[in-house]
């Protein structure tokens, strides 16, 4: 994994600078931990001096004696990048961050207020689930953040900071937001801990292997982006909001600089190898499109046989969905359909136009995936795409075949400008499979059998999957040259700007989870 630490050098006093302000024993109990305070992240996450807190003086519910006010959870609005922000970050000291009725009621406060404010919300997780002591006053709480997430979903960008444990129930809201980071060896999440895993299947775990940062980056999906420390996570955060729009309606924020081209948009035209089966990084074809260093990866530990993220173009902030083809060769398998398909409808939530990179041979063949539903799961993306209506362009690189061809963004699923290069491959299958199909029988009789295959895979290329053939019968609408894509892609995105599709009166559809 490439290293994604971002430099926060301006933060580094300003631990002592709070204790100085903050009683030195709720500092220790959390540093002893390798964890910042609820106080700490919430001075790094917001621009300095901006946060306003809410409800701070208000004590649990019920029978509980304490002389600490706020009951576990900070609450407030403030800036971040010089735009309004809501956010709550939970304190782990006092009674291990655990949600009682009170709590929820602050957490709910400033969900609603974000809501009909319009602007992002973020939560600081680090709370060992429900509190016991409130029976189902806490579950109570939890139901209606829950309820507030589905509520707001779409609506306002929601972030999941998960900076200790999230236990239980505490895992369904974060699960519910948009995205969701975590802090290598400090941060967990799971439904039960290793406690009941250990009780009731006898099964040796520790929490890390159970839910760790790592586990949930790279094999379940769950965490979207995963850091070193709790510094500079919280500062991954500060960056994602740079792409983002405040709200449904809004449009994401202007650049804080000018665009800078590509150092050698000559350098597409050699990327892709000349044969076909050769594989390549498609990360260097999108850094040599889009502005320069404006990538952010998103899930870039899971399912890396498909790249999801968001950079700008001409300064316009735009997401990216592309194949990696140095990855089981880039083809859609259950989980790359599960996180393109994510990706996409938050996208066309929050109006941040699409760029396809195309270079898929098919689907993931085997039993496995099949058993495991690859036929509804892998639907989720051809519904993403088909439902979106904001703007889509896609380029075919290389290979486009069959059904996959289809479901990534086609020209009739969609797509409102489809180019392909010159070393695109459009077809039901590729040349060595469907020669196989149509020429058996020729084949089978022939003294030079791979002779004639090598002659009859030309022939397919030249007259089948030709993509001049496509761009012929309208399915794609340009063939271009490598080295203009960037300005092609510019030139439709601006065409596109005023985009707008009525959608039809029905209450949602029903997309096959």
């Amino acid at each position: 994994m490439k290293d994604n630490r971002i430099p926060f050098q301006k933060y580094a006093c300003r631990q002592e600078q709070l204790a100085t302000q903050y009683n030195w024993e709720y500092f220790s109990k959390q540093h002893q931990k390798g964890k910042l305070t609820a106080k700490e992240r919430i001075e790094i996450l917001f621009d300095e001096g901006s946060f306003e807190e809410i409800d701070a003086f208000v004590k649990p519910a019920g029978n509980i004696t304490t002389n600490v006010y706020g009951d576990g959870v900070i609450c407030g609005h403030g800036k971040i990048n010089g735009r309004k922000v809501f956010a709550f970050a939970q304190d782990f000291t006092f009674m291990g961050g655990s949600l009682g009725a009170v709590h929820a009621d602050k957490i709910m406060k400033v969900q609603d207020m974000a809501h009909s404010m319009g602007h992002p919300i973020i939560g600081l997780i680090d709370s060992g689930g429900a509190r016991i002591q409130e029976g189902i006053a806490s579950l109570a709480g939890y139901a209606g953040i829950f309820h507030r997430n589905v509520k707001s979903s779409g609506v306002i960008p929601q972030i999941s900071v998960i900076l200790g444990p999230a236990a239980g129930g505490a895992v369904y809201s974060p699960a519910l937001t948009d995205f969701i980071f975590m802090t290598r060896q400090t941060a967990y999440m799971f439904v039960t801990g290793p406690d009941i895993v250990k009780e009731v299947l006898n099964e040796e775990i520790n929490s890390e292997d159970l839910g760790g940062a790592s586990i949930h980056s790279s094999k379940s999906g769950v965490a979207n982006f995963i850091y070193d420390d709790e510094e500079n996570t919280l500062l991954g955060v500060r960056k994602l909001l740079q792409y983002l729009p405040s709200n449904n309606v809004d449009f994401p924020p202007a650049p804080i600089q000018d665009a800078i081209a590509p150092d050698n948009p000559q350098k597409l035209g050699i990327i892709i190898p000349e044969e076909a089966n050769i594989p390549y990084d498609m990360i260097d074809i999108i850094q040599n499109i889009i502005d320069k260093n404006s990538f952010f990866e998103i899930s870039e530990n899971f399912a890396g046989n498909i790249i999801t993220g968001l950079a700008r173009l001409q300064n316009k902030v735009i997401g990216i969905v592309a194949n990696q083809p140095k990855v089981l060769a880039g083809v859609l398998d259950i989980n790359s359909a599960e996180k393109g398909a994510r990706f996409v409808r938050f996208c066309d939530a929050f109006n941040i136009p699409l760029l396809v990179l195309e270079d898929v041979p098919g689907f993931l063949p085997g039993s496995d995936q099949e058993h495991s539903g690859i036929i509804r799961r892998g639907a989720k993306l051809l519904y993403a795409f088909s439902e979106a209506t904001i703007p889509k362009i896609t380029v075919i690189v290389r290979k486009a075949y069959g059904g996959a061809y289809i479901v990534m963004n086609s020209k009739n699923m969609g797509g409102d400008f489809n180019f392909a290069w010159p070393t695109a491959e459009i077809a039901v299958m590729g040349p060595e499979g469907a020669v196989k199909i149509l020429y058996r029988k020729e084949l089978a009789q022939s003294k030079n059998a791979e002779e004639l295959k090598a002659q009859l895979i030309t022939d397919y290329k030249e007259n089948i999957a030709n993509p001049y053939i496509a761009d012929e019968k309208g399915y794609v609408d340009e063939v271009i040259a490598p080295a203009n894509t960037r300005p092609k892609l510019i030139s439709a995105f601006d065409a596109l700007e005023n985009k707008f599709m009525e959608k039809s009166a029905k209450k949602h559809g029903n997309i096959p989870l």
